[in-house]
């Protein structure tokens, strides 16, 4: 370094090389460290990585003063050669530390600069001092120049063999495979019949993902799934599995839509198939991982209020800052086909409206209206659906007619970085507009208590309790009541294996299955393990 410091006091000039050296200059470590090619810019919390642009005068540096040692070689370097910049926010920090490659980076820039007025016929600015200088400088400095530039190098080669071999320029593909092994631990009897399938079984649901953008601020999305997972036959559809599928190994387009900002503040989706409440708004669950994460039920992963909105339609989300948010959607789940009483508009739907409030980064609370037609009622076997009431009454299924009014409220309360409150309750009521006119009233409500990074970061553990969807009023005959009321108790550990593979053990226990006292309590076991690429 003694040589380093004889150049440096050779000139005025090449001390305002030194002064150029700012960590906005360049991409190096700005520690003792050494790695040029680490993404960090500088060791100061608050440094920019843009840079203020060329300055004309010193006089723009608030934080310069004639008074300044440097002053001088700071303004030859200005005035003489044109190659000094600043922070945004018009500082110079001087007294900043640098590394020796910081230095060879900043060196070889100002070499550039002087070239570039040598070839513009303004060499006589540069006198053979500065030019013996730095020349002398150069020499010193060639073997951090050198490392420099092979590491340019390889980045340029990576870089080339990425293009060459890349799947696209405009998509990234991914998958998912979710594993689960299932079984009825114990339980008998429900509504009077023996619960016999209750061998252990193994199903995977895979998922093939192509995530698209044309402009770097929309999203087109295409998912191709096979899902032959089955939920236990309990003869109630209370402790479903949120991830089972149709049994079948058959592949499809689950789900495809494009998503794209329409002003600053608002975007839109466009959903052609398999939409669903999750992709028009939040569902304000910790636990809501569509299946592959979180919660193993159908109840612990949103309201079940949410499942009456489902098809191909359009959604749209506005900001109104950043603590409140109104998502509008309309899905049909006959959007496609063109027969009576179906289509976009005739046949089922749900229409979605949400308030989504944020008063603070640890709570969130949304607010929910949705309005059905045609969409079935997640309700115990107990309590017959419209559809077995139109059966009775001699109706053919293109016949049954019922809408439906849902009302909900979600809420998350962030108690402190690892233990999160939240819950829901949902209020349906809906009615038979053909037949045996008339209505009934359902509700299911829940809290929930979830434990992020127990253990290690990235895992996840998670207790729900509740009241799946129960009949509390009906004045339609042959369509009753629920005449008890059944908890629904879930526990899960979700523990991160890998960075791509997560193993989740859970628990489900039904306290008086589809809402009558008389069935056994039955208790799910559920292993699920989750392969992410």
């Amino acid at each position: 370094m003694q040589k380093f410091w004889k150049y440096l006091l050779l000139s005025p000039a090449v001390c305002g090389v030194m002064l150029f050296f700012h960590p906005a200059a360049f991409a190096g470590e700005t520690s003792g460290k050494s790695e040029i090619n680490q993404p960090q810019v500088s060791a100061n919390p608050d440094a920019k990585t843009q840079i203020m642009g060329q300055v004309t005068s010193v006089s723009q540096f608030s934080d310069v003063q004639p008074t300044d040692w440097a002053f001088q070689a700071l303004q030859s370097l200005v005035e003489r050669y044109g190659c000094i910049a600043g922070y945004p926010n018009s500082t110079y920090r001087g007294n900043r530390a640098l590394t020796r490659y910081e230095f060879a980076a900043g060196l070889n820039a100002c070499l550039d600069r002087v070239n570039e007025l040598i070839a513009t016929a303004t060499g006589d600015l540069v006198n053979k001092q500065d030019l013996a200088t730095l020349q002398k400088l150069q020499e010193d400095f060639s073997a951090e120049l050198a490392t420099l530039r092979g590491r340019v190098d390889a980045v340029e080669a990576k870089t080339a063999e990425l293009e060459a071999n890349q799947f696209s320029t405009t998509t990234k593909l991914q998958g998912q495979v979710v594993a689960v092994v299932s079984d009825v631990l114990s339980g008998n009897t429900v509504n009077g019949e023996e619960i016999t399938d209750e061998n252990t079984t193994l199903g995977v649901r895979a998922r093939i993902e192509l995530v698209t953008s044309f402009t770097g601020q929309d999203t087109l999305f295409t998912r191709i799934q096979a899902n032959n997972i089955l939920s236990p036959n309990i003869g109630t559809p209370e402790g479903n599995l949120f991830f089972a599928g149709d049994g079948t190994t058959n592949a499809s387009i689950d789900a495809l839509f494009y998503r794209f900002p329409l002003g600053e503040k608002t975007e839109v989706v466009a959903i052609a198939n398999a939409g669903a409440a999750d992709d028009l708004t939040s569902t304000v669950n910790l636990f809501d991982g569509d299946g592959a994460f979180g919660a193993l039920s159908t109840f612990g992963t949103r309201n079940p209020i949410y499942n009456q909105i489902n098809g191909a339609g359009l959604g749209v989300t506005h900001e109104f800052g950043e603590k409140l948010a109104l998502s509008l959607g309309y899905l049909s789940g006959t959007a496609n086909d063109p027969t009576p009483n179906n289509g976009l508009f005739n046949g089922s739907y749900g229409a979605l409206a949400q308030l989504t409030v944020k008063p603070s980064d640890r709570i969130t609370i949304g607010l929910t209206y949705i309005n059905s037609y045609n969409q079935p009622l997640l309700t115990g076997s107990n309590a017959a659906t419209f559809q077995d009431i139109a059966i009775i009454q001699g109706l053919r299924e293109e016949e049954v007619a019922f809408s439906s009014n849902s009302y909900g409220i979600q809420a998350s309360i962030g108690i402190t970085d690892n233990i999160v409150l939240g819950g829901w309750a949902g209020y349906t009521n809906s009615q038979s507009l053909r037949g045996n006119r008339g209505e009934v009233d359902i509700w299911n409500y829940a809290v929930t208590l979830g434990f992020p990074d127990l253990g290690k970061e990235g895992n996840l553990a998670g207790i729900i309790a509740g009241v799946e969807p129960r009949v509390t009023s009906s004045n339609i005959a042959g369509l009753d009541s629920d005449p008890d009321t059944s908890y629904h108790l879930e526990g899960f550990y979700q523990y991160k294996l890998t960075d791509n593979i997560t193993i989740t053990p859970g628990v489900i226990w039904l306290t008086s299955p589809d809402h009558n006292n008389d069935n056994d309590d039955v208790v799910i076991g559920t292993l699920r393990t989750t392969f992410s690429f």
